[in-house]
Order: structure tokens, then C-alpha cells, then sequence
């Protein structure tokens, strides 16, 4: 398996692996402009031998070694969510600090804490000769603010190509995970009537109207679906919006924003309707519920529409990438550990949920870190990672 030359590489090259993490967090990504970061990772990879490496047309950066049959993706986003209050950190979010062998920095954790890893990994893997027959990208990509949309536009548009497998680089813990639940995301509008506050018998007022739905969905998870795996459901009010023409007035229009965790056995129109039923009937005709649709353009002024619905996924234990993946881990010596599942959400949504390709997830750090000021990974597991990501793709069957 080649495990010690791998390792040997790792090591020799270790100083350059962290380096590289510094410099990719030290550029901003926020609010999914990442055409910065994708040049540093670009030129990472050209460095490195990569024989294609170019952005694709939504602008995510995309790296190739190999032209074999069989097809394997290393999926990792490079933009961030923002940093906050700025005064809430105690070091600058992107130079970061590393204490105890741990880099606290915005992204760190989520997710370009398994860039240099897939990067390195590929490029060893190559020169190795772990790679003969395959097709291996690296694809660094926007998920923050719509999962799923970057690898559907993968197999749909640019390469326009469906890998048989993918790796998503999220944090694990330095496990293997297998699945998540999915989501669905929905905003609910009710109409009113204005009037002057002084004057308020006149009106109809909109936040009134979503009151029962607000406290309905309050206590609606206990009633929500379960899995032994995947575990139950979850929904809450995530964002609400008024309309009004002044502080003084009846507000005419008011929306609330649901984002539902769904779990295995949840159909969007169950879930959908799980909703419109707390709508009083008095209120039917002034309130409406609708599943929200994403087609903001990116950074290059791509567009592709798409509706926020994300499906559930999971695949057994024995699952045979499940499995590679856990040899892998072996193989790099770490310690037995089951495979496990993310409580947020990936691109897995897409990859696994939608197109039903096998997809596995490794990473360096802890999701409870994730969007947090202690956002976070050890520095040794972010690099160690890189073993994992050499090693996998000669242990698929």
C-alpha cells in the first residue's frame, strides 16, 4: 500500500503543507467570493504538477491529475460565512493565531482545513503511482450560502462530468462519515392591511397572523420523524421580515424563514404541509407557504437555478467506499473509531442525495467549531489528513 512512502512525503513536506493552510486563510472568502483563494490554490496545484488546473464557469477552481476510467472528486468549499462582531475575536479571524498545535482562523475548521491535504494527497498519490486508471479532482468550491449547487453544476455544466466517487472534506473528526439529513427551506408571507398606528383598528396586522405558526412551530419537532442513524427531525424559525411604512403603522406584510432538518422517511410535501396546517383557517387566504428558490448569479455572474430541497443520505457500513475509507484510516495508523455522521449539512445533499453517487466524508477538525470565533483544526490532523487522501483511492474495490 505504499503507507511509509507515503508518510515519508508527508513528513518532508509537512512544513509546506501548513504554510500553504496559513496563506489560503489569510485571503477572506466571504459571501462566496472566492476567486482570490482559487487563484492561491490554483497556483499550489500548478506547483505541484497538476495536468489541469483552471475555474470552472460558476468560479470554483478545479484541479486534475490523470485520465483514467474510473472518476474520484475531493470536494472541499473555500468560502466562509463572515466573521461577526469583530470584536468578539481575540486575534485577527484571517492571519488567525496557533496555539497548543491548533490554528484558530475563519475557515479553518469549515472547510479549508482539508485543502492542503486533498491537494498534497493527489499530487503524492500520483508520483506513488496510486492513481494508475483514474481521474482525480480536486474541486475547491462555493457551498456556504446554497449546498449542493457547485457540484450539481459539476456533472451538469462544468466539466459536465459524474465521478463514480467522492470524498467531502467537511470536518470529521478524522473519521468516516456516511451520511446527513437533509433539509428543506421555506418561507412563510402573510398579507395585512396598514394603517396609523394611532389608528390601528383600521389595519390588519401581518406579525399578528404568524404568530400561530411561530409558536406552532415551536412545539412542532417532538412530533417530527426519526432514524436510527440519521437521527430526528429538526425545524426553526432561522429569519422573519416586515413590511411596514413607518414604526408608526401596521406593518402590511410579514415573512418568517423555516429551515427543516429532515430525516429519513420525510417527503418535502409531508414536511410542506406539516406547516400550512398551522395556519388558522381564518388566515388561509392572507398566508402562504413557499419552498424558496435559489438563482443569485456568483461571483463571475454565473446563474443556475435551483430549489432549495436537499435529501436526506446515508449508506450502510459496508458500504464498499464506507469500507475503503476505514482501511484507509488503518493504513495511516489511526485509531479504531466508527463510522459516523455530520449534523449539519454538505454537498453530500447533492452528490449522494440527488445524483446517488457513493460519497464518503474525512476531514481535520470539529463542525461545533464551525461559523464560531473559535473556528479551528490541529494542525497535525490537517496535515495527517493528507495520508488519508493519498492512500484511499488504491483501497476502492
Amino acid at each position: 500500500m505504499k503507507t511509509k512512502e507515503i508518510q515519508a512525503k508527508v513528513s518532508d513536506h509537512k512544513q509546506d503543507i501548513i504554510k500553504f493552510m496559513r496563506e489560503i486563510c489569510a485571503i477572506p472568502s466571504m459571501e462566496s467570493q472566492i476567486g482570490p483563494v482559487g487563484e492561491r490554490i490554483a497556483a499550489e496545484m500548478r506547483k505541484l504538477g497538476f495536468d489541469e488546473v483552471r475555474f470552472d464557469k460558476m468560479g470554483n477552481i478545479m484541479g486534475r491529475i490523470g485520465s483514467g476510467k474510473r472518476v474520484i472528486v475531493y470536494d472541499s468549499h473555500i468560502d466562509t460565512v463572515g466573521v461577526g462582531d469583530r470584536t468578539e475575536w481575540q486575534w485577527d479571524p484571517f492571519e488567525g493565531k496557533v496555539e497548543d498545535g491548533v490554528l484558530y482562523a475563519r475557515g479553518a475548521c469549515d472547510e479549508k482545513g482539508s485543502t492542503p491535504g486533498m491537494v498534497y494527497g493527489l499530487a503524492f498519490a500520483r508520483d506513488l503511482g496510486l492513481l494508475d486508471g483514474w481521474t482525480a479532482w480536486y474541486f475547491g468550491n462555493m457551498e456556504e450560502w446554497c449546498d449542493g449547487i457547485a457540484p450539481n453544476t459539476f456533472v451538469e455544466v462544468d466539466p459536465g462530468i459524474r465521478p463514480d466517487f467522492v470524498v467531502i472534506g467537511e470536518p470529521t473528526k478524522m473519521n468516516v462519515y456516511r451520511g446527513h439529513k437533509g433539509r428543506l427551506e421555506m418561507k412563510v408571507t402573510a398579507k395585512g392591511k396598514s394603517a396609523h398606528a394611532a389608528s390601528n383598528h383600521l389595519g390588519d396586522n401581518a406579525i399578528y397572523k404568524l404568530l400561530p405558526v411561530i409558536s406552532g412551530i415551536r412545539d412542532l419537532e417532538p412530533k417530527l420523524g426519526d432514524h436510527p442513524f440519521l437521527g430526528h427531525g429538526k425545524i426553526t424559525v432561522s429569519d422573519m421580515h416586515v413590511q411596514t411604512p413607518s414604526i408608526n403603522a401596521v406593518p402590511d406584510e410579514a415573512v418568517i424563514f423555516i429551515d427543516r432538518r429532515m430525516t429519513f422517511g420525510e417527503s418535502k410535501e409531508v414536511v410542506k404541509k406539516q406547516v400550512e396546517d398551522l395556519i388558522p383557517a381564518e388566515f388561509k387566504d392572507t398566508v402562504k407557504v413557499e419552498e424558496l428558490f435559489y438563482d443569485e448569479p456568483s461571483y463571475t455572474g454565473f446563474v443556475f437555478p435551483v430549489d432549495k430541497y436537499f435529501p436526506a443520505w446515508a449508506y450502510e457500513d459496508n458500504h464498499p467506499l464506507v469500507q475503503a475509507g476505514q482501511k484507509a484510516r488503518v493504513a495511516i495508523g489511526l485509531n479504531d473509531a466508527p463510522s459516523g455522521k455530520w449534523n449539519f449539512s454538505t454537498n453530500g445533499i447533492y452528490w449522494a442525495g440527488k445524483a446517488n453517487i457513493p460519497s464518503i466524508g474525512f476531514g481535520p477538525g470539529d463542525e461545533e467549531t464551525a461559523h464560531t470565533v473559535r473556528d479551528s483544526v490541529n494542525l497535525d490532523d490537517m496535515v495527517k489528513a493528507t495520508e488519508f487522501y493519498a492512500i484511499l483511492p488504491s483501497l476502492i474495490p
